[in-house]
């Protein structure tokens, strides 16, 4: 089958039936473009989901106040919650072996200037901890440090950006910046896997924050990180302690909806995993089907070639052609035809899947990065001819199966 003749006599054939061989080509070439389109674009929701959720910690808890929407013990409803650095005390205490470290957050808006350049940043009042909980990278200098607290300093940690808006290409480090009115040292500049807009923070200690307030001691969000090693299970059932706990504190009725909101990075993280993961198996059958669709055109255009070579099936074996030449040489034109064009609509879904990356895709559609591992687009690949080898052998057999005098008055 693999000899000198066969070969010849394959090309014959498709050069006899370019229209055949084309539609034929096309239902393969276009069912693996679909699916790698498709398997791509999957993933590339799935990195959009670890883009977002990989940029933090995810073992943390996200403590916001809000208003009541119930009366309860003695309290009106819509009181509106505030936390207190007492809060992060009593938290501290009551659930040491479960944390890993608590920070406060209060964020506000200001106009930073640096000699003639100026522009508004979101400042971030923390704790050292919120490093951990955002990976923040140092560059240059170090972060808020508990020594920062205490002495309630005027001390700032720029971000990269920052420091490109406000310095151009001078070194920030050491230098005095004014944030609001007031004189801050910067002492580090970071950077962050986040992207630009998580570069153009700046972090100051949150004591500092509340002096210059009129020296209260309200925060904004409380974030909370557990310790992994209680695994998915432990971290919702510490969740609704603590929500059970910060509640009675507050005094807060338990059916009160709202009051106190937590979000549980670590669940949302799991939530959307789970989406991605059922929307991605969506997409993948949605290609399989495409791909089944493709074998089923291939089967029937394999039923018209060889209706249409039965009587040169016919003079072959009257010729002397066994019927597993005849059967194997059918098979292998199918299997020939099929492999050029899968892989060719491999090779344009990978193309077109580079063509299309980009900030455009990941911010209108949220993919990121569409891409397939090259394994599997191959294995789909030769799946696709397997099944187009099977499509040949069944009328293959059959007309194989003709006797000579009955195939030569086919008309």
């Amino acid at each position: 089958m693999f000899s000198r003749d066969a070969w010849k006599e394959i090309f014959e054939a498709i050069g006899k039936n370019k229209l055949r061989t084309f539609l034929t080509g096309f239902t393969v070439a276009l069912g693996i473009l679909i699916f790698v389109t498709l398997f791509g674009m999957g993933n590339g929701l799935n990195n959009t989901f670890e883009k977002f959720f990989g940029d933090d910690a995810t073992n943390i808890l996200r403590l916001f106040p809000s208003q009541t929407t119930i009366p309860y013990g003695g309290y009106k409803a819509k009181r509106q919650i505030e936390f207190e650095n007492g809060d992060l005390e009593d938290i501290e205490k009551n659930f040491t072996a479960l944390i890993d470290y608590i920070t406060p957050r209060i964020s506000r808006n200001a106009l930073v200037t640096y000699k003639e350049e100026s522009d508004n940043y979101n400042t971030r009042a923390v704790a050292p901890g919120h490093q951990f909980a955002e990976k923040t990278i140092i560059m240059k200098g170090r972060y808020i440090n508990e020594t920062d607290l205490a002495e309630k300093a005027k001390y700032a940690v720029i971000g990269r950006l920052v420091e490109i808006d406000l310095f151009d290409d001078d070194d920030a480090m050491g230098k005095y910046i004014d944030i609001g009115g007031s004189a801050f040292k910067v002492v580090g500049v970071f950077q962050d896997d986040g992207g630009d807009n998580e570069e153009r923070y700046i972090y100051i200690p949150y004591t500092t924050r509340q002096l210059l307030e009129g020296n209260n001691d309200k925060v904004d969000q409380i974030i909370v990180a557990f310790n992994q090693s209680i695994g998915y299970a432990g971290a919702l059932q510490f969740e609704t302690k603590l929500d059970e706990f910060m509640r009675k504190k507050k005094v807060i009725s338990p059916e009160d909806p709202r009051g106190i909101f937590i979000q549980n990075v670590a669940d949302d993280l799991k939530r959307n995993q789970q989406f991605a993961g059922a929307l991605q198996l969506i997409i993948s059958g949605i290609a399989f089907a495409v791909i089944i669709s493709g074998v089923i055109g291939i089967s029937n255009i394999m039923l018209f070639v060889v209706k249409e070579r039965t009587k040169e099936i016919g003079i072959r074996k009257a010729m002397g052609a066994t019927p597993r030449k005849i059967t194997g040489t059918i098979m292998f034109e199918s299997i020939f035809i099929t492999a050029i064009f899968g892989f060719l609509g491999m090779i344009l879904g990978i193309v077109i899947l580079n063509i299309i990356q980009g900030e455009t895709l990941e911010e209108n559609y949220f993919i990121t990065n569409p891409s397939i591992n090259t394994g599997t687009a191959v294995f789909v690949t030769i799946l696709l001819i397997v099944c187009g080898a099977i499509a040949a052998y069944v009328p293959a057999r059959r007309a194989a199966g003709i006797k000579p005098i009955v195939a030569l008055r086919d008309e």
